[in-house]
């Protein structure tokens, strides 16, 4: 079991963890942001952007296979610092790839790195947010997603400014990954060696370790506990609510801005505009979840945002006109906001197994976000951009439908009212 922090290294902590959060949000928006001009400056059609965020996907799930490996060898905090690195040099090459050398094989290499830091980075994050709830006793990883979109509105914004003042995608994604690595250096100062995943540590000791185990046989055990959630039934139905929410926003996050541009006649600036509306509706509501989810519980909270999130997409689908297409991507951003953090919180109910089941989870939720996009971007090449977000109404309400699963296990005490 962790042990309680004093104060002020509990708050250097969370702190830390919501900058990290909003570093990797701001990294993701910059390249959904662009990714209009990304497609004009290197002359590609949708499936070429299919395939290069299908090999994102790749890479971000081997990415998010190998934090579990990196926790148990490294802890989080180490782990965070050095999978920061690894994205901000994913963005500064596909960057430089798409808007200074005009080369896709660039692009492609970039967001192989870019995806494989953010895949381990989503993992460690989640489970140093689900240690430090238990240590706060309220339902706080909502407000820690809501730091990851607090990243993505500013990288919405700064993208729709860029585009419209055509700044070039080299020079804004350089500038981006630079201003990361600044973050990664002071936010990981704050985070406590301790924070690494204690109860992982403990569980893994058992009553047969001895004081003179070997470091290796101390981290496969560690490893080794890290991966039994897998064996429990519970991963998977915490994982339909997780999936279906997490098609919704990383299908918003790639293909609402170029919905805009190609479909209802925007610019880029006015698709970046919208993917803004998205995020700024979705952390909204991750700012005020956790109380709202202490108050009527999670599955209550869940079911009525599920409502919403059909709702949006089906207005942004089929509105007749900008106006509502905007009011479509806010009902979206909406129901979309906490299917993924309360899906965490679940998991996290029993703080002896937090990190395992953490971690499985998170990776049940993040193959969807990454998979999800390049799906999509492959099945409008046969029917159409916005048909295929017809999938995304049947994923967010099987979503809706699933919730119950996120019932708190007895003897859950994070949060007065997870019912």
């Amino acid at each position: 079991m962790t042990d309680v922090l004093s104060r002020s290294v509990y708050l250097r902590w969370r702190n830390a963890v919501f900058a990290i959060f909003a570093a990797s949000g701001l990294s993701i928006a910059t390249w959904a942001a662009r990714v209009p001009t990304i497609k004009e400056d290197l002359g590609i059609e949708n499936r070429e952007i299919g395939l290069a965020l299908l090999a994102m996907g790749i890479a971000s799930i081997l990415g998010l296979s190998a934090s579990s490996v990196i926790i148990a060898r490294l802890g989080t905090r180490t782990g965070m610092f050095g999978v920061l690195i690894t994205l901000s040099i994913g963005l500064a090459i596909l960057g430089l790839g798409s808007g200074f050398f005009h080369s896709y094989a660039m692009l492609i290499v970039g967001l192989a790195l870019f995806g494989f830091g953010n895949g381990c980075l989503d993992v460690m994050m989640n489970v140093d947010g689900a240690a430090i709830e238990t240590q706060s006793g309220k339902t706080i990883l909502p407000l820690f997603h809501a730091f990851f979109s607090f990243g993505t509105v500013i990288g919405a914004g700064l993208g729709a400014i860029a585009a419209g003042l055509r700044i070039g995608v080299a020079i804004h994604a350089v500038t981006i990954a630079a201003l990361i690595v600044v973050l990664a250096i002071v936010a990981i100062a704050n985070v406590p060696r301790r924070a690494v995943t204690d109860a992982v540590a403990a569980d893994s000791a058992g009553p047969e370790a001895a004081p003179g185990d070997s470091p290796a046989r101390g981290w496969r055990q560690r490893l080794a506990v890290s991966l039994s959630a897998w064996r429990e039934p519970r991963t998977y139905t915490l994982g339909i609510i997780m999936l279906g929410m997490a098609f919704a926003e990383g299908g918003a996050n790639d293909w609402l801005a170029l919905g805009v541009v190609e479909h209802e006649g925007g610019t880029a600036a006015i698709g970046a505009a919208a993917l803004t509306v998205f995020s700024v509706s979705m952390t909204v509501v991750r700012v005020f979840g956790g109380p709202l989810v202490d108050r009527f519980g999670r599955v209550a909270t869940l079911r009525v945002l599920a409502v919403a999130a059909t709702a949006g997409i089906l207005l942004f689908i089929l509105a007749p006109n900008l106006p509502l297409v905007f009011v479509g991507a806010a009902l979206w951003g909406i129901g979309a906001s906490l299917g993924f953090p309360l899906g965490m919180s679940a998991a996290a109910d029993d703080p002896a197994r937090a990190a395992a089941r953490v971690s499985a989870a998170a990776t049940i939720g993040y193959v969807a976000f990454l998979c999800g996009p390049p799906i999509l971007g492959f099945i409008s090449d046969h029917i159409g951009l916005l048909p295929t977000l017809f999938i995304l109404v049947v994923l967010v309400a099987a979503s809706g439908l699933a919730s119950s699963a996120a019932k708190p296990l007895p003897g859950a005490k994070v949060g007065a009212g997870r019912h």
